[in-house]
């Protein structure tokens, strides 16, 4: 009944006026960042930060989070149309959703990515508002042994689940967490790295370093593509898929969610992986795995309802321990903590409104999704042929404005420049940006409860063994970490993220 009378209350607030509107902005923001190729959610929450500003902070994420799953909705209509993911998690669309669009069934798969996202969305935000407040109350026995050895479990996690080198993605977890040390001391206030730059004196600020990182060094990698998509000609029709259709994809609809809601909570980048563990799974399954990549329904139906059920629980370890589990997560920690919240088990006792409001928002947003990316489909086609050449600085030109404004500082501006060139130079090296933005912010967090457990034991180091929680996370962080670089374990690895 507590969950049924929150729900009310979260409803009560998402239906305002402003936060209704903010919602549709949101999902409409999201869904064209997700048609267009080569913009993401990421780079787009980074984009929009310094707009929050002027917005109280339960408006400011409910907008935020519709951007982010309404770009997993946006995604796959590129995917089946153009054959060219607008998302990364929408890569799996492609195999099949674009060899139905050539049959002449892309309204067919279409109507599936977007029946099957909504219902996965629905499901997985209801897991949201239980197993919230379950996972909220456990975190309030936490201390800051426990949380210091979660921190560490979710850059392992982020490590453990980065493509690529591991050696390189533990190099961008270290970066990160100097780039958290630099400004002035949590305990003594004395300077540090700062190279005596006055404005370094506060630290790098977050809204800088995510947008160089992921906006401007995202805009500088697609410049370097040629300008090549081929929409299709023929007019869509038949957007509602056949009665065949919805019953070969009931039982793929459920698997990917249930698999997505799960991979979503894991720390690391679950979410991304979820739809490509879906596609496996229902390709492994199959009667007939040949149909697979030809134009099968199950192709798209199961990895887009993974695709949206773990981008809605991956706000769970956000809202209930404040650990975000993928870089987006870590976007919205920005955003709460400029807005003065400490994200935490806290969040659900002192801001009952913002955790409810943004949950009952998630149900609105999903409807709101099925409503902008069926009937309007037209609107996103013609969306496709704007050229890069007039997105790209009209995209630039905004961030330079919105980071400017934020301190009315050139510095800023200077500083997006500076790490766009680092995180374009990163990527060129094979090095993920990610595992350094998550670092980044659970930085100075680690060090915080690091000095506490420290100072409550006196200096032992052993505090940390002799609690049972703390011990048990650090041994499943040890435990993954001597896995992946097992050489069996390691060469698999390798071979999935190949695949």
């Amino acid at each position: 009944m507590d969950v049924l009378g929150n729900l009310a209350m979260g409803m009560g607030v998402a239906l305002t006026p402003l936060n209704l509107g903010l919602c549709l902005i949101g999902a409409l923001v999201g869904t064209m960042i997700g048609v267009l190729p080569g913009l993401g959610p990421i780079a787009t929450i980074a984009m929009l930060l310094p707009l929050t500003f002027s917005l109280d902070a339960t408006g400011a994420l409910i907008m935020l989070a519709g951007i982010y799953y309404g770009a997993q909705y946006g995604g796959s209509t590129t995917a089946i149309l153009v054959n060219m993911p607008g998302e990364t998690s929408s890569v799996v669309t492609t195999l099949d959703g674009h060899q139905m669009a050539r049959q002449g069934r892309a309204g067919a798969a279409l109507g599936i990515a977007a029946l099957g996202s909504f219902f996965a969305g629905c499901v997985a935000t209801l897991a949201v508002a239980i197993l919230g407040p379950i996972l909220a109350s456990v975190a309030k026995e936490f201390g800051a042994p426990e949380y210091f050895a979660l921190m560490v479990l979710g850059l392992v996690g982020a490590t453990v689940l980065a493509s690529g080198s591991i050696v390189k993605a533990v190099a961008m977890i270290i970066l990160g967490l100097l780039l958290g040390a630099v400004g002035s001391d949590i305990e003594t206030g004395t300077p540090r790295m700062t190279f005596d730059i006055p404005q370094l004196a506060d630290g790098i600020n977050f809204t800088v370093l995510a947008i160089g990182l992921f906006g401007v060094a995202e805009i500088i990698r697609n410049l370097e593509n040629p300008e090549e998509r081929g929409v299709l000609g023929a007019k869509i029709r038949g957007l509602l898929p056949t009665w065949q259709d919805i019953k070969t994809s009931a039982a793929p609809v459920l698997r990917g969610t249930f698999l997505g809601s799960v991979l979503g909570i894991l720390p690391g980048n679950g979410a991304v992986l979820a739809p490509y563990a879906s596609y496996t799974l229902e390709k492994k399954i199959a009667r007939e795995p040949q149909r697979f990549g030809r134009g099968a329904v199950e192709g798209v139906a199961g990895p887009e309802a993974a695709n949206n059920a773990g981008a809605q629980t991956s706000f769970i370890p956000l809202l209930t321990l404040g650990i975000p589990p993928n870089p987006v997560m870590a976007l919205m920690v920005g955003a709460m903590t400029i807005q003065g919240i400490i994200p935490g088990p806290q969040v659900m006792d002192t801001n009952p409104q913002l955790f409810w409001g943004m949950i009952a928002s998630m149900w609105l947003g999903n409807a709101m999704l099925v409503v902008i990316n069926l009937p309007m489909i037209g609107l996103w086609v013609r969306l496709l042929m704007v050229p890069y050449r007039l997105l790209y600085p009209a995209i630039l030109l905004f961030c330079c404005i919105g980071v400017f404004t934020v301190n009315n500082s050139y510095v800023d501006v200077l500083g997006v420049a500076f790490f766009g060139l680092v995180g374009y130079g990163l990527t060129k090296f094979g090095f993920e940006p990610a595992p350094l933005m998550l670092a980044f912010v659970l930085g100075p967090l680690m060090e915080e409860n690091l000095r506490r457990s420290l100072l409550i034991s006196r200096g032992d180091p052993m505090v940390f063994l002799n609690r049972p929680i703390s011990l048990g996370l650090l041994l499943v962080a040890a435990a993954l970490l001597l896995l992946v670089v097992m050489p069996s374990v390691k060469k698999r690895r390798k071979e999935a993220f190949q695949e």
